[in-house]
């Protein structure tokens, strides 16, 4: 077998750390997991999460933008196969594991006065918004279903929601989350019609 190159080596091991970095924070919440974990997950030592990410922090924005790309895929894959605005309601409600979004809370708390991640944090999801708002708008238009709020606050509202009901369910469940995200969005989302009849326009 080929001996890899030192790049080789270097881009094995950024994907390694990726790996094991999301595992530890979906298992063990952002707070609790350390770099040593992290990197004994991964095989390596401390330093190398430092190296590459420049510590606990960097390594999560880093899975975050990493995730993006296939959470988008997987949205409009999910969005490109429905034909009805239940459908879509179906797809924008689904359950994912919980542990993420909880992860995500704890992420913010312990980075709000941190300026330079919050804003970097701030900066990853609002590209992301932005994508999920022209893949949103694509469909509406095409099954002419019309939002009662313009799609960007709407996108803002259920990455929010996820957030919320996901805390809360690790502290006081409540009812069943995609229940509830499927109600919202029926208020939210209206079938037939367009702008001139009172819905709001689509960006």
């Amino acid at each position: 077998m080929a001996r890899l190159t030192r790049a080789e080596q270097q881009a094995q091991t950024h994907e390694h750390l990726l790996r094991s970095g999301r595992e530890v924070f979906l298992r063990q919440g952002f707070l609790k997991a350390t770099v040593e974990d992290i990197a004994a997950e991964a095989g390596y030592t401390r330093g190398a999460v430092y190296k590459h990410f420049g510590g606990k922090e960097g390594l999560w924005l880093a899975i975050v933008e990493a995730d993006a790309d296939l959470h988008l895929q997987g949205l409009r894959a999910a969005l490109e196969r429905t034909t009805c605005r239940d459908d879509v309601i179906a797809v924008l409600s689904g359950t994912p594991d919980d542990s993420w979004p909880k992860a995500a809370a704890e992420v913010l708390a312990a980075t709000a006065q941190q300026p330079e991640i919050t804003a970097r944090i701030a900066a990853l999801q609002a590209r992301h918004d932005d994508r999920v708002v022209d893949v949103l708008a694509e469909h509406a238009e095409r099954l002419r279903i019309t939002p009662t709020l313009p799609l960007p606050q709407l996108v803002v509202m259920l990455g929010a929601l996820g957030i919320g009901l996901a805390l809360r369910q690790s502290v006081a469940p409540a009812g069943d989350p995609s229940a509830i995200l499927a109600h919202v969005l029926e208020a939210a989302l209206t079938s037939g019609g367009g702008a001139e009849q009172g819905g709001q326009p689509l960006q």
